[in-house]
C-alpha cells in the first residue's frame, strides 16, 4: 500500500526558540510537511510560519490552525498572500473556528461559530484570489477591499473539523478538512464521505484533501513500523496526508522525524 504524504508537528509545549533546529531538521529529509500548531496562548501561527519558511527550502509549512475570531479576514488575507509570495507553493494555510472557551477569554466567542466561519473562509479565498471583495455578512463586513498583493496561485486553504456542519463546510468552500483530533480509522472514514458530499453539494471540481493529526509516543518501541502502521491504517480510511505527534510531555518531534527520514 502506497502511504500517504506525510509530516511532522511542532508542538505548542514545545519553546519558539526551539523552532529553527526542528525546521532546518525537517528540510534535511524528505518529510514533505511542517505543522505548526496555533493554539492560546502560546505561539502565533503566522510569526511562526514566516520564520519556519525563511529557515528552509523545501518542505510546505502548513499552519493548523488559525481562530478566526482572533483576526479580521482581510488581515489574514494579507499575511497569507505575504507568506506565499515570499514562499510560492509552500504554505497551508488552515482556518478554524478555535476553542470556544478561549475565544471568550479574548472577548472575541461568536454566537455562531459556523456562520462566521462560512462568512471569513469565503472572504479570505476571494481574496487570494485576487478579487475585490464586498461583504455584509452577519460577522465579516468588507467594503471594496482588495490585495494589492494578492498571489501569483492562492496557497492551499483547509478548515479543521471534527462535526458534521464543519466537515461539510470544508468540503463546500476549501481546498480540504484538517482533522485535528486522534481520530481512528472508522472516524476518518465518516469525516471523508462528508467533506466529499460538500465538495459534491457546491459543484466544484476535484476531490478535497483529507490531512489528519495522529499522536504517537515517540518513546515506544519500533517506532518506525508504529509510525508506518499507523500511516498505512489512517490512508486506507480515507487520509491524503498524515501529521504525526508526540505528545503533551514529550512534544519533540526529531524522534519521529528520525523515525520517518
Amino acid at each position: 500500500m502506497s502511504l500517504p504524504t506525510l509530516g511532522v508537528i511542532f508542538r505548542p509545549q514545545s519553546p519558539p526558540e526551539a523552532l529553527r533546529e526542528i525546521v532546518e531538521a525537517v528540510d534535511a529529509t524528505d518529510v514533505a510537511e511542517l505543522w505548526l500548531w496555533e493554539d492560546c496562548f502560546s505561539e502565533g501561527g503566522i510569526a511562526t510560519a514566516a520564520a519556519a519558511l525563511a529557515w528552509s527550502e523545501r518542505v510546505k509549512v502548513g499552519i493548523g490552525l488559525l481562530p478566526v475570531p482572533l483576526r479580521n479576514p482581510a488581515l489574514a488575507a494579507m499575511e497569507l498572500a505575504t507568506l506565499d509570495r515570499l514562499a510560492p507553493g509552500r504554505v497551508i494555510a488552515g482556518l478554524g473556528h478555535g476553542v470556544l472557551d478561549w475565544m471568550g477569554q479574548v472577548g472575541a466567542r461568536a454566537e455562531s461559530p459556523l456562520t462566521l466561519l462560512r462568512e471569513y473562509t469565503t472572504a479570505v479565498r476571494a481574496l487570494l484570489d485576487g478579487e475585490k471583495v464586498d461583504a455584509d455578512g452577519r460577522y465579516v463586513k468588507l467594503d471594496g477591499v482588495a490585495l494589492d498583493w494578492a498571489p501569483q496561485a492562492p496557497p492551499e486553504l483547509v478548515l479543521g473539523a471534527t462535526r458534521e456542519k464543519t466537515l461539510r463546510l470544508a468540503g463546500e468552500l476549501a481546498d480540504g478538512v484538517l482533522l485535528v483530533g486522534d481520530t481512528d480509522a472508522e472516524a476518518l472514514r465518516s469525516a471523508r464521505a462528508i467533506v466529499e458530499e460538500g465538495r459534491a453539494a457546491s459543484g466544484r471540481d476535484g476531490l478535497p484533501r483529507v490531512i489528519t493529526y495522529a499522536e504517537v509516543d515517540p518513546a515506544q518501541p519500533d517506532l518506525r513500523g508504529v509510525l508506518r502502521a499507523r500511516a498505512e491504517e489512517l490512508a486506507a480510511a480515507g487520509a491524503d496526508a498524515v501529521a504525526f505527534h508526540g505528545t503533551f510531555d514529550a512534544p519533540d518531534p526529531r524522534p519521529l522525524l528520525d523515525a520517518l527520514a
